[in-house]
C-alpha cells in the first residue's frame, strides 16, 4: 500500500459526483452484479468515497426493497455524500442515458424492423434471451434454494402463475406471508435471504469509514420523513393528473404497481409486464416483448429498462398523438414508464434509509423476502419457458401451441447459449454479438 492510499480521499464537490455519476449511466453494461461490480471498483478501491463495509450496508438494503438494486445503491451513496439532490441526481443519471438509447434503438426496431438485416439479427439474439433467461433461473435458484422447504416454494409458484395463471403480485403477497410465517415456525430455514457478505480486503481510509458517523442528513426523523413521503405522493398524484391521454394514464398506473412488486430483479417483474402489457392493455406482443428484452440486455442501465421499450412500443401502436407523430408518441411512453417505475425507488431510499437501515439483519425483517426469491425462482423459469415457446414455435397459439414446427436451429442456439453462459462463464454481450451475426448469417442463408 503505498503513502497516498494512507491518507483519507478529499471529499468530492457536487460537480465531481455528477461526472462520475453521468460516466457510470454510459458504462453500466452486465446487469446489476456488472453494475455493482463496477461501482465497487470505483467507490470502493480507487476514489475510496465509502468503505468496504458501508457500501455492502448499502447494499444490503437496497436488495431487501423491490426494484433495482443497482440503481438504488447509486442514490443511498449519492444522498449520503451530497443529501437529498445528491440521490436525486446520482439515481437519475444512471438511467437517463439508457432511456435515450433504448428510445432510439425501439424507433429503429419499429421503423426498419421487417429490413432483413435488422430482422436476421433479432432472429439470433432470441434464442439468446431464452438462454439467459434459464440462466437467470438457475443462477437465482442456486443461491436462494437452500433447503427442500424452499424448493417447494418455488415450485408452487411456478405451478402457480403457469397451471392457475395467478396474477405475479398475489405470488409476491402469498410468497411474503409464507416466508413470515416460516420465519416464526422454522426460522432455520429463512436464513438465507440475499445478502452480501464483506471481504478482508483493505483499500485504505476511506471517506465514508466504518467508523465515521452518519451525517447529520442521514439521522432518522419523523418530520424528515413525513415531509419526503407527503412529497413523494404529491410529484406522483400530480404526474399522474397531467397525463391527458388514458393510454399513459394506464401506464402511469401499471408501471407504478409493477415498481412494487420488483422483488428479486427484473427477470420476476417480467411475467407481470408480460400479463399486463400483452394481455390485458395489448400494447405490444409476445414476441416484442422478446424482442424489447433483449434490446435491454444490449443497453447499458438496469435491466428493468425494458419497461422504456414497452411503454415505447406501447404509445406508437396506439398512435397516441395520431399516425403523423408516432416517434413523439414513443418517446413519451418511454418516459412515462421510466418515470412511474423508477419514482418508488427514490422514496425507498430518501425516505426509508435511516428507518431501515435499524432492522437490517432481524430475521423478522428478511425472512419474508426469503420466501419471495424463492418463489421469483418458479417465476422466472415460466417466463423461460414461455419465451422458449414463442422462439421454438413461432406459427403456435393458444388453442393450438406446439402448431407450424419446430425451430431446431434455434433449439440448438439457445443449448449453446445457455452453456456458453453456465458453462464457461462468458460474458451475456458476447453471446448476445455471437448469436445476432449467426441469427443474421442463417437469415440470409434460408
Amino acid at each position: 500500500m503505498n503513502n497516498s492510499s494512507l491518507e483519507r480521499p478529499p471529499y468530492p464537490s457536487f460537480w465531481e459526483a455528477f461526472l462520475y455519476w453521468l460516466k457510470l449511466g454510459f458504462i453500466s453494461f452486465g446487469g446489476p452484479a456488472g453494475q455493482i461490480a463496477v461501482m465497487h471498483q470505483d467507490l470502493v478501491e480507487k476514489k475510496r468515497w465509502i468503505s468496504e463495509h458501508r457500501f455492502l450496508h448499502a447494499l444490503n438494503y437496497c436488495m431487501v426493497l423491490p426494484g433495482p438494486e443497482a440503481q438504488q445503491l447509486c442514490i443511498y451513496i449519492g444522498w449520503l455524500l451530497h443529501r437529498t439532490w445528491g440521490g436525486i441526481v446520482a439515481g437519475t443519471l444512471f438511467v437517463l442515458p439508457s432511456l435515450f438509447i433504448l428510445a432510439g434503438l425501439t424507433w429503429v426496431y419499429l421503423a426498419f424492423g421487417e429490413i432483413t438485416l435488422v430482422k436476421g439479427l433479432f432472429n439470433g439474439i432470441k434464442p439468446a434471451v431464452v438462454a439467459i433467461v434459464i440462466f437467470a433461473s438457475w443462477r437465482i435458484g442456486s443461491r436462494a434454494l437452500k433447503n427442500n422447504l424452499l424448493v417447494t416454494m418455488a415450485a408452487l409458484s411456478f405451478i402457480a402463475i403457469f397451471a392457475l395463471t395467478i396474477p405475479f403480485p398475489y405470488i409476491v403477497l402469498g410468497a411474503g406471508i409464507l416466508g413470515a410465517i416460516g420465519g416464526k415456525v422454522a426460522p432455520d430455514k429463512f436464513k438465507v435471504g440475499g445478502g452480501h457478505g464483506a471481504s478482508n480486503k483493505i483499500y485504505g481510509p476511506a471517506l465514508l469509514d466504518d467508523d465515521t458517523p452518519p451525517p447529520e442528513h442521514a439521522r432518522f426523523s419523523v418530520a424528515r420523513l413525513t415531509v419526503l413521503l407527503v412529497s413523494g405522493i404529491a410529484l406522483w398524484g400530480t404526474a399522474l393528473l397531467l397525463l391527458g391521454h388514458p393510454v399513459l394514464r394506464d401506464m402511469g398506473e401499471f408501471f407504478t404497481k409493477a415498481a412494487l412488486v420488483t422483488f428479486g430483479g427484473a427477470y420476476a417483474v417480467l411475467p407481470y409486464v408480460y400479463q399486463g402489457g400483452v394481455d390485458h392493455y395489448q400494447w405490444l406482443t409476445g414476441t416484442q416483448m422478446i424482442d424489447g428484452l433483449a434490446l435491454g440486455e444490449t443497453t447499458p442501465g438496469p435491466l428493468i429498462m425494458v419497461v422504456a421499450f414497452v411503454g415505447f412500443v406501447g404509445a406508437w401502436v396506439k398512435q397516441i398523438f395520431g399516425p403523423d407523430m408516432l416517434l413523439l408518441a414513443g418517446f413519451v411512453g418511454a418516459s412515462v414508464a421510466t418515470f412511474f417505475t423508477f419514482l418508488p425507488s427514490y422514496l425507498f431510499i430518501l425516505a426509508g434509509a435511516p428507518l431501515v437501515e435499524a432492522t437490517h439483519g432481524d430475521l423478522k425483517f428478511t425472512a419474508p423476502l426469503t420466501g419471495i426469491t424463492a418463489a421469483v425462482v418458479g417465476v422466472v423459469l415460466n417466463l423461460a419457458l414461455f419465451f422458449g415457446w414463442h422462439v421454438l414455435w413461432p406459427q403456435a397459439t393458444q388453442t393450438a401451441p406446439f402448431s407450424g414446427g419446430f425451430e431446431w436451429f434455434y433449439a440448438l442456439m439457445s443449448a449453446a447459449a445457455f452453456l456458453a453462459l453456465w458453462k464457461y462463464k462468458q460474458d451475456i454481450m458476447k453471446v448476445i454479438g455471437a448469436c445476432a451475426l449467426i441469427g443474421l448469417f442463417y437469415t440470409y442463408l434460408v
